[in-house]
């Protein structure tokens, strides 16, 4: 792709353009190490990293075209330097319109809220998918154009990979593409330039206070996205979550509500659950769902009222989406050959656990035993420490507190913070192994026949990142190894 730097800015709102502009841009780029000639550089300012101080960098290794907040001392020619008032704003703007909008040429309907967003935007691509269209997916576990996967590295891709992805979705055929949108993205800008068919909320709890500081920041961030959006768009909030209504405050989208237990244009109904789903009627029709738990009953919901609001049939929508099983690392449900059920989920917020736990506790037996293997992340929100710990205390049999991803912390602080959510009458059923591997190993040794195993935190990911350094794990891949070993003896 070759264009004009004039051609890319002009009517964009700048503050200064020194040096010369007419020169050809094939490239762009915001890491100092992708740059060289004919790119054109955004000195973003990061939380971590500021780019005006790599501009040397890239003008050394050939790159002549700059977009930054602060002019260097010197700008000789044949540079061009940019001068704009927020350098991630004037990027995203510029990346949708070098890959010439491709958001404008399909249906492009974002999934935001703390849980579910990876649940209902992979349901919402199967089911497309078995429509027979032609679908893109951005997710946390993975990025696809049909059945072709592109590994993903965040939750929302940066603006410029994602306009790339959307330019290649829609030149591979694609008319739909479903994707999460982070409050980190939001805030970010990283999908500001996008034009989107609809939103979807699923609900907002704890989780990312080390990024927001607040709650109400954190609030104000996923409601930007609907803040934003065009008036040809559809808005579908989650009327029975206390903050869903405030999503479609200020939005200009055709506004639309779903629930379970409020009046709403969307409403479902909990019928019969067990580990392998769940009956559940659905906009007045019941159908037998491979689902689990109350949670997932509001993500087939709002699966449900996007796929309705793009104009398929409610009964092929439920046909279809019956036939539809988990998303890998969320409640997926384990078996080994002497009774004992483990459940590997993504759980890694105090909400998100809490549903997890309440699910299995509503559809085990009294005799049953409920193991939880639960950590927490390390560098991320440690507020959420000691409420994880207590709220696996309170809806557990047993405890067994591990490391998550600690990441550059030491695993034993994290785990200090945990205990210290502990209370006092919860002591004797709480263990505490750092070593994931051997908590779960352990949990599995003190299962009996027709006990639960929950191994929170994880789900779908296949490493463990200690000290800046991935190391391959799988929790799942834990479970049937040591379910065999135990089997064995």
């Amino acid at each position: 792709m070759q264009q004009e730097l004039l051609h890319i800015i002009a009517g964009l709102q700048t503050q200064k353009i020194v040096g010369k502009a007419n020169q050809v841009i094939t490239k762009l780029s915001f890491d100092s190490r992708q740059a060289q000639e004919t790119t054109l550089f955004f000195a973003v300012k990061g939380t971590q990293v500021d780019g005006h101080a790599y501009i040397p960098q890239v003008l050394a290794a050939g790159c002549t075209a700059i977009v930054c907040e602060e002019l260097p001392a010197v700008c000789a020619e044949p540079n061009c330097f940019i001068q704009v008032e927020n350098v991630s704003l004037f990027m995203a703007e510029v990346a949708a319109r070098f890959y010439q909008h491709p958001s404008k040429e399909l249906k492009l309907v974002a999934v935001t809220g703390t849980n579910g967003k990876t649940t209902v935007a992979t349901l919402l691509f199967k089911l497309f998918r078995l429509f027979n269209y032609h679908v893109g997916l951005l997710s946390t576990v993975q990025n696809q154009i049909d059945e072709e996967v592109i590994p993903a590295t965040h939750t929302t891709p940066d603006v410029i990979t994602l306009n790339a992805l959307l330019r290649q979705m829609v030149d591979s055929g694609c008319t739909y593409c479903f994707m999460e949108a982070s409050s980190h993205a939001i805030h970010q800008h990283r999908i500001s330039g996008l034009h989107f068919a609809g939103l979807g909320f699923t609900n907002i709890s704890h989780d990312h206070l080390d990024y927001h500081q607040t709650f109400d920041a954190y609030i104000k961030a996923k409601k930007m996205l609907f803040d934003g959006v065009n008036s040809d768009a559809f808005a579908l909030t989650n009327k029975d979550d206390k903050n869903g209504m405030v999503m479609l405050q200020n939005t200009r989208a055709t506004k639309y509500t779903y629930g379970l237990k409020q009046m709403a244009d969307f409403k479902a109904k909990i019928m019969e659950s067990d580990f392998n789903g769940m009956l559940l009627q659905l906009d007045g029709e019941e159908a037998w769902f491979r689902l689990v738990g109350n949670f997932n009953a509001y993500n087939l919901l709002l699966v449900y009222g996007i796929a309705y609001l793009l104009g398929e049939e409610k009964t092929a929508i439920i046909q279809n989406l019956s036939k539809l099983g988990s998303v890998k690392g969320r409640f997926d449900a384990l078996r080994s050959t002497n009774g004992i059920v483990g459940i590997v989920d993504y759980a890694h917020t105090p909400d998100a656990l809490e549903n997890v736990l309440k699910t299995i506790n509503e559809v085990r037996s009294g005799n049953q035993q409920l193991i939880t293997v639960v950590g927490c992340g390390g560098n991320r929100d440690k507020a959420k420490r000691p409420i994880m710990a207590a709220t696996a205390c309170e809806l557990s049999t047993k405890v067994i507190l591990t490391s998550d991803n600690p990441r550059n912390e030491n695993p034993e602080d994290i785990l200090n913070e945990m205990q210290a959510g502990v209370p006092a009458l919860h002591f004797k059923k709480t263990l505490r192994i750092s070593d994931r591997r051997e908590a779960i190993k352990t949990a599995v040794s003190i299962a009996n026949t027709g006990d639960i195993i929950l191994v929170a935190g994880k789900g779908h990911e296949n490493y463990q990142e200690i000290n800046g350094v991935k190391h391959p794990f799988d929790d799942s891949a834990e479970l049937v190894e040591f379910f065999k070993l135990f089997q064995a003896n």
